[in-house]
């Protein structure tokens, strides 16, 4: 009897296993965005130190880098949701679930 409750987690042990994941989806999430936010000013400024300089006339080039970073965050966002919902709390996975929708649309909408 007692080996049978070695292996099963005892329920704090599995809450805090469950609050651990939720912090580390957390902290990978907001670096993915923090990422994209940057790299999309980054880029943000040098266009506009570009378009200085270039005639009237001209056509900007296209940037696809707002695609490439919303996109990537989409698929983050969405395989942290399929984490969660297997293995984690189903309200924080259908939350995740939801960013990822909102994300995938905002990457169609910046679509040039």
């Amino acid at each position: 009897m007692s080996e049978f409750a070695d292996k099963h987690p005892s329920g704090g042990e599995a809450a805090l296993t469950a609050g651990c994941l939720l912090l580390l989806v957390l902290v990978a999430d907001v670096a993915a965005v923090l990422l994209v936010v940057i790299v999309l000013t980054v880029r943000g400024l040098g266009r506009m130190d570009a378009s200085s300089k270039q005639t009237a006339t001209s056509v900007p080039p296209l940037d696809w880098a707002p695609v490439l970073g919303f996109g990537a965050l989409a698929l983050a966002v969405g395989v942290t949701a399929v984490v969660l919902l297997r293995i984690g709390p189903r309200v924080a996975g259908a939350v995740q679930l939801t960013l990822c929708v909102f994300l995938a649309i905002h990457t169609l909408m910046s679509w040039p």
